[in-house]
């Protein structure tokens, strides 16, 4: 999608960068409210009797699976995409908010880390819609904002190198998200031993 919604790739199709990616982002922060709303519901039904303590353990337990699930390369999910389709057929801030709710929504395209999950827990543990709605939105206005790395991509020569450097930074992304993932894991239990 990084690739699809570009200044170039919008010129292409006639259409205004500003516009799709508004759309996107407001729409990736929705989503993940949405889903942040939704889990501090579910939250609030399950765990509004479990201690601060109880809900600080269960988010560092969802962590350290997390973490041996993205080790493992096993992280659970649905195996669907955005319909790219959609490029040629709506205006686009139409794809464009449809592309970002997905995103935002975190859980019903591809789930390429298991943070995603951390993130819809840790907004379970509020036990709050209004918190875990909060929590899902800055989660999906994050998600959403990485198209912003686009924006200056208008040939393509360096649309190519674009995409070299994103090949370059997977591995070492990925692993710096371990790392910090893990840390997290370990600061949280550590907050229950104190």
């Amino acid at each position: 999608m990084l690739a699809s919604i570009t200044p170039l790739g919008e010129q292409g199709r006639r259409r205004r960068w500003g516009r799709t990616v508004t759309a996107f982002v407001i729409a990736s922060t929705l989503g993940g409210a949405a889903t942040g709303l939704a889990a501090g519901a579910l939250g609030s039904l399950l765990l509004r009797d479990v201690s601060w303590d109880g809900r600080v353990g269960f988010v560092a337990a969802l962590l350290a699976l997390g973490l041996v699930l993205d080790l493992a390369g096993k992280v659970p999910g649905p195996r669907r995409q955005v319909d790219e389709s959609w490029l040629d057929r709506y205006r686009g801030w139409v794809y464009g908010a449809g592309f970002g709710f997905q995103l935002g929504a975190g859980v019903v395209t591809i789930v390429t880390s298991s943070a995603v999950y951390v993130a819809l827990g840790a907004a379970m543990a509020t036990a709050s819609p209004v918190a875990g709605l909060a929590l899902g939105a800055a989660a999906g206005l994050l998600r959403g904002a990485t198209i912003l790395a686009g924006a200056g991509l208008r040939t393509p020569d360096q649309l190519v190198r674009f995409h070299a450097r994103m090949t370059a930074w997977r591995e070492p992304a990925r692993r710096t998200g371990l790392v910090l993932q893990g840390v997290l894991a370990l600061a949280a239990a550590g907050a229950l031993l104190v």
